[in-house]
């Protein structure tokens, strides 16, 4: 999977995120918990796929909190402006099915890490995941997948799905732009310099930028990294809790303005 719960390397500042994490794996004797399945209908996305809760888990006790609502992308009967048997429409249906398959397994892993770790006696957990539709195009759409986990303290982390309608495939970061342009460097100065503007403006917000700890500074974006398109078409860059700033500042986004990498796009 192309998104990671953890990123940076050194001891101190893994140490926030370990614990929200290694705090999860705590549970009650075994239950059986009720598992809805549903197909309610959430805001259709562009001319040929839709979005659907498929699942919802829920629990709650004293010390323990599952809120889980599983997406699902659908096709809709096929366009008519689409032949049935066209590239498009095949590439379609197999990106749908990727994704639906990797937030299935996303999803599971977690219901059955809230399930196991319910053992524990003593522990405490929240465990929650929705999904959000991103600002859509006539062009493509983003699904994005919110994931929490908390133990005391408590980690985001964020999946961005974004599909190419006009040719059906999954969007990638490079295929926003030309072949072999170095998109890379003008994003990732881009992305330092609103850093820096920030922290300049607020005294609370901190990037790791100019750290003491150099190997936590944030050098540039990769070809992985997350990103959708909004209602602009502006590239905005995500990133997850402790990925390039300390845990309190959440996951956080940037927006790439046109004018950096309009020499560049497609």
């Amino acid at each position: 999977m192309e998104q990671k719960r953890h990123t940076k390397a050194g001891i101190i500042k893994f140490a926030a995120a370990a614990a929200a994490t290694v705090g999860i794996f705590v549970t009650l004797p075994n239950l059986s918990y009720p598992i809805a399945h549903a197909m309610e209908q959430i805001p259709l996305i562009g001319p040929l796929a839709s979005a659907v809760t498929f699942r919802n888990y829920a629990y709650e006790s004293d010390r323990h909190m599952a809120d889980i609502s599983v997406p699902e992308l659908h096709l809709p009967e096929v366009s008519p402006e689409i032949p049935e048997d066209s590239d498009v429409q095949e590439n379609l249906a197999r990106s749908t099915e990727g994704i639906n398959a990797e937030i299935q397994e996303i999803t599971d892993q977690l219901i059955a890490e809230f399930e196991a770790n319910m053992q524990d006696q003593e522990g405490y957990q929240d465990v929650v995941v929705k999904s959000e539709i991103l600002a859509t195009q006539a062009d493509y759409f983003t699904l994005k997948l919110i994931c929490y986990q908390g133990a005391g303290s408590g980690y985001q982390w964020n999946y961005y799905y974004t599909i190419d309608l006009n040719t059906g495939e999954r969007l990638q970061l490079k295929d926003l732009f030309q072949d072999g342009a170095d998109y890379i460097t003008p994003i990732s100065e881009n992305i330092k310099e609103q850093m820096q503007a920030r922290m300049d403006a607020d005294e609370n917000v901190y990037y790791w930028l100019n750290d003491e700890i150099e190997e936590w500074n944030f050098k540039a974006i990769t070809d992985e990294t997350s990103f959708y398109l909004n209602e602009k078409d502006n590239v905005v860059i995500g990133f997850n809790e402790g990925d390039v700033a300390p845990m309190y500042m959440g996951t956080v986004e940037f927006e790439i303005p046109a004018e950096v990498v309009a020499h560049i796009r497609r």
